[in-house]
C-alpha cells in the first residue's frame, strides 16, 4: 500500500477543503423538505460550491458520474444520482458532498429525515451516526484499521443492523480515493497501523435488513437487495500525534 502521509501545508489545505464540504451540508439543510427534487438539491449545491466557495464539485464527471452531489434515498445505499424524483414525508436521504479546493478534497455526508419519518427509520439513522463516531474514536497513531471496522460492526450488530461490505472508506488528499481502504467491519488489531499525518474517510453504511447490495443499471446507484432501508454518515479524519481531528465537522456537531 502506498499511503500518503500529509505534510503540514497539505493538512492545512485539507482543513480548508473539509470545512467547505461541511458548509455545503449546512447550507442545503433548509432545502431538504417534502416536494423538493434531488435535481434541485444538486443544482443548489453545485451553484454554491462553484459560485460562492470558488471550488469544484468532485463527483461531477468523476468516472462519468453525471451530477455534483450524491443523493441516496431510503433503500439506496450510496451513489444515488440526483433526478426529478421528489422527496416525500417519511423519506430518509443521504447527501454526499465532496469539494476540491486548491487541488485537495474534502468529503462528507449526512442523513436527512424528510418530514415525519418512522421510528425504525430514525433509529437506523441514529445508530449509523453513532457507529461512525465509535469508529472515529478508535483513530490514533498505533491503532489499526481493524479497530475502526470492529467498533462499527460491533455497534451495528448489537442493534440488529447489518454492515454493507461492498463499499468502504478511503484515504483522501489530492486524489478523491487513495490508500488505504477503510472497511467498516473486521477484527480489532488487524490491518494497517495508523500514523500521524494520514487522512482518511470513515463512512459506514448500515442496513435495516440484510447486508447484500446490488448496483442498478445506471452503473452507480447501489441499493439493498431486500429493499430494506439503508443509512450512511461520513467524515474526513486526520490522524494527529495524539488522536484524531475531524476535518469536516459541522457547527451542529461542535
Amino acid at each position: 500500500m502506498s499511503i500518503i502521509i500529509k505534510t503540514e501545508s497539505e493538512i492545512e489545505k485539507m482543513r480548508i477543503a473539509g470545512k467547505l464540504a461541511a458548509e455545503v451540508l449546512e447550507m442545503i439543510a433548509p432545502y431538504v423538505v417534502p416536494g423538493v427534487t434531488t435535481d434541485q438539491l444538486d443544482k443548489i449545491c453545485h451553484d454554491y460550491i462553484v459560485d460562492v466557495q470558488k471550488a469544484i464539485p468532485a463527483p461531477l464527471n468523476y468516472h462519468g458520474f453525471p451530477k455534483s452531489i450524491c443523493t441516496s434515498i431510503n433503500h439506496q445505499v450510496c451513489h444515488g444520482i440526483p433526478s426529478e424524483k421528489k422527496l416525500k414525508s417519511g423519506d430518509i436521504v443521504n447527501i454526499d458532498i465532496t469539494v476540491i479546493k486548491d487541488e485537495y478534497h474534502g468529503d462528507t455526508s449526512k442523513m436527512f429525515c424528510v418530514g415525519e419519518v418512522s421510528q425504525h427509520a430514525r433509529r437506523l439513522v441514529n445508530v449509523t451516526r453513532e457507529a461512525m463516531f465509535l469508529g472515529i474514536e478508535q483513530v490514533k497513531p498505533g491503532a489499526t484499521l481493524g479497530d475502526i471496522g470492529h467498533a462499527i460492526q460491533k455497534h451495528a450488530e448489537a442493534n440488529h443492523f447489518s454492515v454493507v461490505r461492498e463499499f468502504c472508506g478511503h484515504g483522501i488528499g489530492k486524489k478523491f480515493h487513495e490508500d488505504p481502504q477503510v472497511l467498516h467491519y473486521g477484527k480489532a488489531g488487524t490491518g494497517e497501523t495508523l500514523q500521524a499525518g494520514m487522512i482518511l474517510t470513515i463512512e459506514p453504511m448500515l442496513n435495516l435488513g440484510k447486508r447484500h447490495v446490488k448496483v442498478l443499471a445506471d452503473g452507480w446507484t447501489a441499493v439493498t437487495k431486500d429493499r430494506s432501508l439503508s443509512a450512511q454518515w461520513e467524515h474526513t479524519i486526520l490522524v494527529t500525534a495524539t488522536g484524531y481531528e475531524i476535518l469536516t465537522l459541522r457547527q451542529e456537531e461542535m
